[in-house]
């Protein structure tokens, strides 16, 4: 095994073989030969690759670590970009923070992700993923990356606290706002949530179904910031920004584990908050955390939550391993070796969810079940947040954050947020409606 710097990536020349266009996976294949499978990783997907390669001792790897495309970095792309150029050095697999890729790679004009759904993967394999959970991998029926982990949104609270003020946990949007004020009024300094990340508006504006992102054909999309349901979201970041229940803080800073860190009484966020946050950064003790299901408006008939994060491994069209990179792929997304011991998210493959949820509420850590509400909230990702090849998150941190900063509410932020997305993705070629 051959753990190598992204700044000088290995590869093999890549040969197009004629007779590919006949192969039985839907793509022109390369001329496959022996050699070393290189896999692209981010640092906390690392593991999955040392866990395939102590499975594997025999299989040739060449794991590369890269950022990921963490924060919109485009990191892939532009890499690929220069690979098609010289004709080589693409990676035979590649992992993804974002869900952002198939919007680009699936396109004539780059080509590099291989379909996984017309004979190269099993069925049966592509099967056992989670309800919606490929779908941001999909383009025009055809799949093209396997989710490593889901992100979708609950609600996490502490027990201790809310019993110690004898508060009951809110069911709706609405409640948890009015909640906000009782928690301003009677315990100041205690926060609900945060807002002062990129990934805000994939807790709640997706979360209200807001229509800022709706993509709608491979260089299509529906823009309306301004729409009543993205204007309800905002007038209650509004009101709790105002009473200070609501954090403008990083919630990685430095500030906020230092300032804050004790004083979250609720925090609406993805299920990776559970260790990242609440056992990582701000080191809540055992036995206070407790999970609720995700919350809905009062005109919804159950909850919609947004997903902030959930990564994928897509495979080369390129590749000459494929059958390598078929059993890496499936392995570190399927095996309970992986997926439900050492995964630090919810696995998107449905058996090893199953497992690593056990594995969590074995811990002892968390104040009654946290199976139920996660598993739910699983099924209930909003369809309507699209996947565009620009990252919605690099939007909001330009356009809304530094307004929110200087003291603008976020209602008032709306129509900048609306001309930033449109113009983003004009930058990027779509079509824009709205």
């Amino acid at each position: 095994m051959t753990i190598s710097a992204c700044g000088q990536p290995v590869g093999n020349g890549k040969t197009t073989d004629d007779a590919g266009a006949n192969s039985p996976y839907g793509f022109t294949t390369a001329a496959q030969k022996d050699g070393e499978l290189l896999v692209w990783v981010d640092s906390t997907r690392l593991d999955a690759a040392k866990a395939y390669q102590a499975a594997h001792p025999d299989a040739k790897l060449d794991i590369v670590t890269y950022d990921g495309n963490a924060n919109g970095s485009n990191t892939l792309k532009t890499k690929v970009q220069l690979f098609d150029k010289a004709k080589a050095g693409w990676p035979d697999v590649a992992f993804t923070t974002d869900n952002n890729t198939a919007a680009w790679a699936s396109q004539p004009s780059s080509g590099f992700t291989a379909p996984l759904n017309k004979g190269y993967l099993d069925q049966a394999t592509l099967d056992g993923f989670a309800k919606g959970a490929l779908d941001p991998c999909t383009v025009d029926g055809t799949v093209y990356c396997l989710r490593n982990d889901l992100a979708h949104v609950v609600l996490w609270y502490n027990k201790k606290l809310l019993d110690q003020f004898g508060y009951t946990v809110p069911a709706t949007w609405e409640e948890y706002t009015a909640l906000g004020a009782r928690v301003a009024a009677e315990h100041p300094g205690y926060i609900i949530g945060t807002a002062g990340d990129a990934w805000a508006p994939e807790v709640y504006m997706w979360g209200s179904e807001c229509p800022a992102n709706q993509v709608t054909g491979a260089k299509a999309i529906t823009v309306k910031a301004t729409d009543a349901k993205c204007a309800r979201a905002a007038s209650m970041l509004d009101t709790l920004i105002a009473n200070k229940t609501m954090s403008t803080l990083s919630l990685f800073g430095a500030d906020f584990a230092k300032t804050q860190g004790d004083k979250v009484l609720m925090l609406p966020g993805p299920n990776w908050y559970g260790g990242a946050v609440f056992q990582g950064t701000i080191k809540t003790p055992a036995g206070e955390i407790g999970v609720a299901p995700a919350l809905k408006w009062a005109d919804q008939p159950a909850p919609v939550t947004g997903n902030v994060g959930g990564g994928a491994w897509w495979v080369s069209s390129h590749s000459e391993h494929l059958d390598a990179a078929k059993d890496f792929v499936t392995w570190v997304t399927t095996n309970d070796a992986y997926q439900a011991e050492l995964a630090p998210g919810y696995p998107a493959y449905s058996a090893a969810a199953v497992k690593w949820l056990a594995k969590q509420q074995a811990s002892g850590y968390w104040a009654g079940d946290i199976g139920a509400p996660i598993t739910a909230a699983a099924g209930a990702v909003w369809p309507g947040w699209g996947a565009p090849e620009f990252s919605p998150e690099s939007v909001w941190a330009k356009t809304v954050i530094p307004g929110m900063t200087a003291g603008k509410t976020v209602t008032s932020l709306l129509p900048d947020w609306q001309k930033a997305i449109e113009q983003e993705a004009q930058v990027f070629g779509y079509t824009v409606t709205k």
